[in-house]
């Protein structure tokens, strides 16, 4: 099996060097850029697994970095977590708004982080076992493939919304609280407010309308979070 390719786009030499280090020694393949425009060139040219992202960066900053990465055809599936030593709660709404996968404040632990790359490694490959296609009103999940048809159209999802919206599909008219719905997009341990789940969301809700379903698939439980129309 080949290396999981990270890409650590960071201006803090010695935590670049640190992380390097710590991903060599557990076996991936690490790249390295110390400028969002310089990382946005390398991820387009490596296609790395996972992209290690600051939000303060010299040039273009990460934010515009997360929202080219999920505008381009080529890159708009790679794992994207925030590296950031801001923790206002707006920074992580709009994070996950452009499309980040999941948001890590500094000073962190590495081996968390890595629990957390191997955590969407995993979400991304998908399991293989059968059940790797859903469908429900005209949605089509195909894990395999990684892509969700609405009759012929095609939804361009961040792996987080692709998550998120097969989580629903796979079980039509059940509930799920906020909480529930982070631990099935990002796993155990987050610290994100799940108050990020509405972001995604509106999102999706939009993407379903874009692709000719109806937006309102998606089903508000008052005071619990969200199901799909059973």
């Amino acid at each position: 099996m080949a290396q999981p390719r990270i890409l650590i786009v960071e201006d803090e030499q010695g935590l670049t060097q640190s992380l390097s280090w710590y991903f060599n020694k557990e076996g991936y393949e690490t790249h390295v850029a110390d400028n969002g425009t310089d990382g946005l060139l390398k991820a387009q040219t490596i296609l790395p697994d996972v992209v290690l992202l600051d939000i303060m960066l010299p040039g273009m900053n990460g934010l515009d970095v997360c929202r080219e990465l999920r505008a381009g055809e080529r890159t708009r599936d790679i794992s994207i977590i925030m590296l950031t030593a801001k923790s206002e709660e707006t920074d992580q709404v709009v994070g996950y708004s452009l499309g980040a996968d999941d948001y890590v404040p500094k000073p962190f632990n590495n081996k968390v982080l890595l629990a957390k790359v191997k955590a969407l490694l995993r979400r991304v490959q998908g399991s293989g076992e059968p059940g790797d296609v859903a469908e429900s009103h005209g949605v089509k999940i195909d894990r395999i493939r990684h892509r969700v048809l609405h009759k012929d159209e095609r939804l361009n999802l961040t792996p987080a919304e692709f998550r998120l919206l097969e989580t629903l599909v796979r079980q039509p008219g059940r509930a799920f609280s906020r909480h529930q719905l982070m631990e099935a997009i990002i796993g155990g341990g987050s610290s994100t407010l799940e108050r990020t789940i509405d972001v995604q969301i509106r999102t999706l809700r939009k993407k379903l309308a874009k692709a000719g379903a109806d937006a309102e698939l998606i089903e508000t439980v008052r005071g619990v979070g969200y199901r799909f129309k059973g």
